[in-house]
């Protein structure tokens, strides 16, 4: 048996009927499997407090007859009354109407006699045959109440008075004139003396005296907490001294009729209008209770101090509550087709009707369940080609839900089976080795070493942890349950040629593969060593080829192919990097005869003086076969060039504009050097503009 229970401190909360409840089926499930469901213990053993507890569309108001043997309903669409009969937990009747239903009164113990105020200003007298009277008032009404004593129902409405309809004459009486022009939301009668309050639109609430007709007194509301607000939902305790009130913004207020002051103010926390207000009061072991609610939880809290004891909230928008007198159970009209019922154990007993509440409740705990329907499963579209049923889409067969399908479970085993005919093997032959591995595993473990039989994969991995957080600590992490499968399943392998190791791991050592240094720019003898390699057209030296060898004959042939290609990945780096600098350098010297003269001197120029000039200017540079440079006329440049390898002299390197060594060591005997010898190597500066 499933209930949804929430606990808020010690006190629990069980939801036993309405939406999320027990287990739903779709319409088609449950028409395909009616006969079926015979069979299914959890169906069987679903709690269903009153049959057909529920509304097409969505409910309005809910009450319990005076003997609390019958609840009456109304709700739509289409507009109608249901009636429920506890005794037997069902459904009695339902009975249409020809408009939705505003608000309602059961006059009679039983469900025979009720008044109900329907939306297109009329009044009906329901009886036990059907309707037995429709009468009709001037403006659209909002609330209704009753006074036994004087046999008078109140109605209240858009406007500036209280209707009065005496049910004993048969006639309407003199209506209250209320001081305000805006209407009535609410009507209250204390059933200790009859005195009358009319929730007012304006924020106040004005007392009517029945035996005198006149207004005894003006609470304004609004005033005290300082908002523009309207007066939603009031009521009396049984007591004839004390009422509560709430207000558009979300506020409840309880006054003492001898003070003008409220005792308390809650504030209900969501901002919403109060839509009923129930005192609990019937209970003999705390009567100290007041239950508020507004559309989107109904709150229980003390009334002395405003202490909350329980609350609630249902996943539609409520729009009555109803109290079971003597029990903790409460009746819920809302927005939803199911109207919801919430028991509350510590607030009192079951009603006797359903007293076998108080036996089940500790049992009908809420647990999780792994699949949605129990003979069904959901598959996506991925899962459907994967398994080649895409021809049954819109058949029986596949019933499409949301953004993917539900197949019968007996089915999906099937098919599964011949699409991967190997799975269970697989899987079969994967336990046998992981049981075989672990009764391998010697007792006596060696300390200082990571035990080679357990790291099976990402054996590059296990060595950088050895060495980063040492070799104790890295078996304890490669025997540890939670990743040693990481080290022992293939399924886990790292892929280093993979695109997405490359974006994490984009720069990696060639020597090391465990060490995590960053590389750094090549020094002067770095790039002489760089010279040297590239003289040997990307081939290792003898003597670096013999002692790679003799590695090489100690280590496996994958380890000898990664290195290679680790190697030839480097000296292509290396070669790309110096291109990249050789062409960085012919540009700037290019810029700087194009930034030789300013644009102030080039202004004063004759168009066919600055010809000659650029003319002379490629003349010069074509000193170089390889390199042509084309000038246009709004000092575009435009240049061709055949890159080539620098040629080495008496092991320093030769510049490309032409500089005689002669003249460069003369200043050197004379003056000292005045700038550096090898224009090719890098500048320690950030801004390599600064030296143009």
């Amino acid at each position: 048996m499933v209930l949804k229970s929430t606990t808020a401190g010690n006190v629990s909360i069980y939801q036993v009927s309405g939406t999320n409840v027990s287990r739903s089926l779709p319409d088609w499930i449950a028409k395909k499997r009616k006969k079926a469901l015979k069979n299914d213990l959890e169906y069987q053993n679903r709690i269903e407090l009153i049959q057909d507890f529920e509304f097409s569309e969505a409910s309005n108001k809910i009450k319990v007859t005076p003997d609390g043997q019958f609840a009456m309903a109304t709700g739509t669409y289409k507009p109608q009354i249901h009636v429920y009969d506890f005794a037997n937990l069902s459904l009695k009747f339902d009975r249409h109407t020809d408009c939705e239903n505003i608000d309602f009164i059961i006059l009679s113990d039983d469900w025979t006699k009720s008044v109900h105020l329907q939306n297109d200003r009329s009044i009906e007298f329901q009886t036990k045959g059907g309707i037995h009277y429709r009468s009709r008032i001037p403006k659209f009404g909002r609330s209704i109440a009753f006074n036994p004593v004087s046999c008078d129902l109140l109605i209240g409405a858009a406007g500036n008075e209280l209707y009065r309809l005496n049910l004993d004459q048969g006639r309407f009486l003199n209506p209250f004139q209320l001081e305000t022009d805006l209407g009535v939301n609410t009507v209250t009668i204390n059933p200790v003396h009859g005195l009358t309050a009319a929730g007012l639109e304006d924020g106040t609430v004005e007392f009517w005296d029945p035996r005198s007709r006149q207004r005894a007194a003006k609470l304004n509301v609004a005033g005290q907490i300082n908002e523009s607000t309207q007066i939603t939902a009031s009521a009396f305790r049984n007591d004839g001294l004390n009422f509560a009130c709430g207000t558009s913004s979300g506020k409840s207020l309880i006054y003492d009729l001898r003070a003008p002051s409220p005792s308390i103010v809650k504030d209900q926390g969501y901002g919403f209008e109060i839509k009923k207000i129930i005192w609990i009061d019937e209970n003999e072991s705390d009567s100290n209770k007041i239950l508020t609610s507004d559309k989107r939880i109904a709150k229980i809290w003390d009334r002395n101090d405003g202490k909350p004891f329980a609350s609630m909230e249902p996943s539609v928008d409520i729009n009555d509550v109803e109290y079971i007198k003597n029990s903790g159970m409460f009746f819920m009209a809302n927005e939803g087709m199911p109207m919801h019922t919430y028991y509350i154990p510590n607030l009192g007993p079951a009603p006797r009707w359903c007293s076998f509440l108080d036996n089940v409740t500790e049992e009908l705990e809420e647990k999780p369940s792994d699949s949605v329907y129990s003979n069904y499963r959901f598959i996506t579209r991925d899962d459907v080609l994967k398994l080649n049923l895409s021809h049954l889409i819109g058949s029986k067969v596949l019933r499409s839900y949301m953004h993917g399908f539900f197949i019968d479970t007996e089915l999906y085993e099937k098919v599964n089976l011949i699409a991967n005919p190997n799975s269970y093997r697989d899987q079969r032959e994967r336990e046998i080795r992981k049981k075989i591995e672990k009764e391998r595993e010697s007792r006596i473990r060696s300390t200082g070493t990571i035990t080679n039989t357990k790291v099976k994969v990402n054996k590059d991995l296990a060595n950088k942890l050895q060495d980063k957080i040492g070799s104790d600590v890295a078996e304890g992490v490669i025997n540890d349950d939670r990743f040693k499968e990481m080290f022992e399943n293939p399924d886990f392998a790292i892929d280093e040629e993979s695109h997405e190791y490359k974006q994490l791991n984009p720069v990696q050592a060639v020597k090391d593969i465990s060490s995590t240094e960053r590389s750094r720019g090549l020094t002067a003898a770095e790039e002489s060593d760089e010279e040297r390699l590239n003289g040997n057209n990307g081939e290792l030296s003898d003597e670096d080829s013999e002692s790679e060898e003799s590695e090489e004959d100690s280590e496996d042939e994958q380890e000898k192919e990664l290195k290679r290609k680790r190697v030839q990945k480097e000296m292509e780096r290396l070669r790309r990097k110096k291109k990249e600098e050789e062409e960085a350098k012919r540009f700037m010297n290019e810029m700087k005869v194009m930034t030789s003269e300013g644009p102030q001197q080039r202004a004063a120029e004759s168009f066919a003086s600055q010809v000659k000039k650029v003319n002379k200017t490629n003349k010069g540079l074509r000193k170089d076969k390889n390199t042509v440079l084309h000038r246009h006329a709004r000092g575009e440049a435009e240049m061709t060039f055949v890159p080539k390898k620098k040629e080495r002299k008496n092991g320093k390197f030769r510049s490309d504009d032409g500089d005689n060594d002669d003249d460069d060591n003369t200043k050197e005997n004379n003056k000292g050097r005045t700038k550096q010898r090898f224009e090719g190597r890098r500048i320690a500066s950030r801004n390599q503009f600064r030296g143009m």
